[in-house]
């Protein structure tokens, strides 16, 4: 007896188009939306409740600020005497904050979301002016606590990895006058 190798089935009998598959959404995408959830769920929890539409600045920051009950960071506080080395040698007490990166990223997603729920760009609180700033003084004062300078990562050479040089200031008449001689 001999079995055939596939079997041709015909469920969709009279369809002629089909439906394309279904795309999954990137890592970005599911993020920013846990994020917007979560961003909703703190206004409706909020006493007295906020909706979207009323929602401010001074709103984003105090999310922001019950956010870093959760964060995993260590900064320290500028009496610690590890303020200002990058690796303590021991155990303090400091406390536990959002890094600054992750504060920035969120804010970054929770804008584009808000623009996506119908949000007018000019209203979006998550751009506001109070968020840039504190996120800046975020920044600035966990670099001071950790030691470490936010520095704008140099341009990497594509083909070999390796960094390239910073540009020099172009040479002047004088400068070339003066290495001939």
């Amino acid at each position: 007896m001999m079995y055939p190798s596939t079997i041709v089935t015909n469920n969709n009998i009279g369809n002629t188009a089909t439906a394309p598959p279904p795309t999954t959404p990137s890592r970005y995408e599911n993020q920013k939306r846990r994020d917007w959830n979560t961003f909703c769920q703190y206004l409706r929890n909020h006493r007295p409740p906020l909706s979207l539409s009323t929602c401010s600045g001074a709103h984003v920051l105090e999310f922001l600020r019950y956010l870093d009950q959760f964060g995993k960071t260590k900064v320290h506080n500028q009496t610690c005497p590890f303020f200002g080395l990058s690796n303590p040698p021991g155990p303090c007490p400091c406390p536990l904050r959002q890094a600054w990166g992750s504060l920035d990223a969120l804010i970054g997603r929770l804008r584009a979301a808000y623009e996506e729920h119908g949000g007018v760009p000019e209203r979006n609180p998550f751009g506001a002016r109070a968020v840039r700033v504190f996120l800046r003084e975020v920044k600035e004062f966990q670099a001071r606590a950790r030691g470490v300078s936010y520095e704008k990562k140099r341009k990497r050479d594509k083909q070999n990895g390796v960094a390239l040089p910073s540009a020099q200031p172009p040479a002047t008449l004088a400068d070339a006058t003066a290495e001939s001689k």
